[in-house]
């Protein structure tokens, strides 16, 4: 079995990159590992490459192992690849500012582990299938992690300018970037479409459709999930006040604001488990967040695709 290593080279902090590097090379090594080390040239190039090595392995009938190494953009990029062929698997080493995809399985740590990584056995995970449309250009992809819309979404892109400052770490600026957007209360205004028929339409704070739990570097917004049961995590927070948010913020971290009593009381969340979902912009667009990628769009259409890919776990996890 070939096992590549696909790397961000703008990924997580530089010390963090090379120390990888390093270890990678005496673990593979010293397991006799068929293995090799590709470093992307840009947006985009870890989905290219991807496909393109496993349609060679494909025509040869043999096993490949990707892992990437960045953040769950980087991820992103490889189940976009690999999608549709056979005898591939995806692995995660979390070099990255987020790596929320990976919590949804243990610890950022265990996922550095290139020992256990090479050692390590696949399991089924899900994918959401999104199809978007805006001034006539259509884009179509899948998902492994979560998109966000709204205040979540608004965060993120905050976040990918602030991190930039000096002594900025990911997390710090994540906050700092919640206090904007907040001071701000920025949401959006969308018709969604669920699949019983019925609609939400009009101002919201937030939406977030899941196949994981995290986001923003382990904020547990979408608690519910489960990576194989063929359903998205639909939650829709609305457009509640800027008190009201920051004294939920706290619980909604960690996953615990569904059980508050002031959340079931007032009504403010619609959390819901889904097959399909369409949302569309009531202005001229929406901006989507989809696993820490951001663009402009005016309808999506969401569904689910069961046991989209499978996804490599450390030995012992």
């Amino acid at each position: 079995m070939k096992h590549v290593f696909i790397m961000n080279p703008s990924s997580g902090k530089k010390k963090k990159r090379i120390a990888f590097v390093e270890n990678l090379k005496a673990s593979a090594e010293a397991l006799g590992a068929d293995y090799s080390l590709y470093y992307t040239k840009g947006a985009g190039d870890g989905q290219r490459y991807a496909k393109e090595l496993c349609a060679e392995h494909d025509a040869r009938g043999e096993k490949l192992r990707l892992y990437g190494c960045g953040g769950d953009g980087t991820i992103n990029e490889l189940v976009n690849g690999a999608f549709g062929f056979e005898n591939v698997e995806i692995g995660a080493i979390p070099l990255g500012t987020g790596n929320d995809y990976v919590r949804n399985y243990g610890d950022v740590s265990d996922f550095l582990n290139i020992t256990g990584q090479i050692r390590g056995a696949s399991v089924p995970s899900d994918l959401i299938r999104y199809r978007a449309e805006y001034e006539g250009h259509i884009t179509e992809g899948y998902c492994a992690n979560m998109f966000n819309i709204g205040f979540d979404c608004n965060v993120v892109d905050l976040t990918a300018r602030v991190k930039s400052l000096p002594f900025i770490s990911g997390s710090l600026a994540y906050l700092i970037s919640v206090g904007i957007i907040l001071i701000k209360k920025k949401g959006a205004d969308l018709r969604i479409e669920y699949a019983d028929g019925s609609v939400s339409d009009g101002k919201i704070l937030l939406t977030a459709i899941a196949n994981g739990c995290y986001c923003g570097g382990g904020v547990k917004g979408v608690p519910y999930c489960s990576l194989d049961d063929g359903l998205m995590d639909v939650s829709v927070i609305k457009n509640v006040s800027r008190l009201f948010f920051v004294a939920l913020f706290p619980s909604y971290a960690k996953g615990i604001h569904m059980e508050k009593k002031a959340i079931q009381k007032r009504d403010v969340i619609n959390y819901t488990k889904e097959k399909t979902l369409t949302v569309t912009a009531n202005g001229e667009s929406l901006r989507l967040c989809t696993d820490g990628e951001i663009t402009t769009q005016k309808r999506i259409e969401f569904s689910m695709v069961k046991d989209g890919f499978r996804f490599i776990l450390p030995e012992g996890l």
